[in-house]
């Protein structure tokens, strides 16, 4: 698992948790297909789900999950039962927390995790917090596309080149990652696979040219680096960890005072310049060297901007 896989996979796992619990024995292709999964991706779902434990980490002290066969079967350890006393802000943290994997593919609105909630709710007297996940206005266009696979024609605005273009795309099943929809694609005018950000695409329009669509919901990944990508690396001043964290990065070292050095795959220099302007100076870029004033040059047409 990636950096960049590893908030999509920890939210689908904690959303995943309660439904295998209240269903017993689920059949493992019924599993990967209501979270929108494939098998390969299902399977370490499952590796990551039995490493969840609480100190002293003792054999009883972990979720058990037996997945050998064609089935799954989930149980909790006693730790996982036992009432909790929370205070007002701890449960209003749960609260929101539960609100939000609610809204993921394949959570149960009437399981176990909506009635635990439920319950919350009464116990605090709230009764208004509500997560939604924000549905782009052409999200559904796209998914009847992917779904018949019929090609498309999109007007798709890039961020990183302030530019919009015409192409012609195959979409795969859109999917809600780090906050946003996006679709796997087949770009005719790149001729490769390439990721669209759904609230960027300005229209949709049906062609009478159809693919082969593609059967299940793969693994989601926002950004696939492909071997001709720069790798630029960076060292990154204390506590600015969260750029390994969310970019796709290759490597991290951690360096004296919590500082950290970084290799990270970049699709677009203006991808990196905004990395570089939310971090500040204080970050350095090492290599490669025609990268190293990235940063200073994209504050100063900023400033610029303002100026004018």
């Amino acid at each position: 698992m990636s950096r960049t896989d590893a908030p999509e996979q920890l939210e689908r796992v904690l959303a995943m948790i309660p439904w295998l619990v209240a269903h017993r024995d689920a059949a493992k292709s019924e599993v990967a297909a209501r979270f929108r999964i494939s098998l390969d991706q299902l399977e370490a779902d499952l590796a990551l789900i039995m490493m969840v434990g609480v100190p002293p980490y003792s054999p009883g002290d972990y979720i058990n999950v037996s997945y050998d066969g064609d089935t799954i079967d989930v149980w909790l350890a006693p730790y996982f039962t036992r009432p909790l006393q929370l205070s007002s802000a701890e449960g209003l943290a749960l609260l929101a927390g539960g609100r939000a994997l609610l809204a993921v593919d394949g959570s149960d609105p009437t399981g176990p995790l909506a009635t635990a909630i439920d319950k919350l709710e009464a116990a605090l007297g709230v009764t208004e917090v509500v997560v939604d996940v924000t549905m782009p206005p052409l999200l559904n266009e796209l998914r009847s596309a992917a779904a018949d696979g019929r090609r498309v024609e999109i007007d798709y605005w890039s961020g990183g080149r302030d530019e919009l273009s015409t192409r012609r795309i195959d979409p795969g099943p859109p999917f809600f990652a780090l906050g946003e929809w996006y679709t796997d694609a087949f770009c005719s005018l790149r001729n490769e696979p390439r990721m669209f950000r759904v609230d960027r695409i300005r229209a949709v329009r049906p062609t009478d040219e159809r693919f082969e669509p593609v059967i299940g919901m793969p693994a989601a990944r926002v950004y696939h680096p492909r071997p001709e990508d720069p790798r630029v690396t960076i060292e990154l001043p204390r506590g600015a960890s969260w750029v390994a964290e969310s970019a796709p990065s290759e490597s991290v070292e951690d360096l004296d005072g919590g500082r950290q050095r970084v290799v990270i795959a970049v699709s677009e220099r203006a991808w990196l310049e905004r990395i570089l302007l939310q971090v500040g100076p204080d970050a350095v870029v090492v290599d490669p060297p025609d990268w190293r004033n990235a940063g200073a040059e994209a504050a100063a047409r900023v400033l610029a901007r303002y100026r004018a």
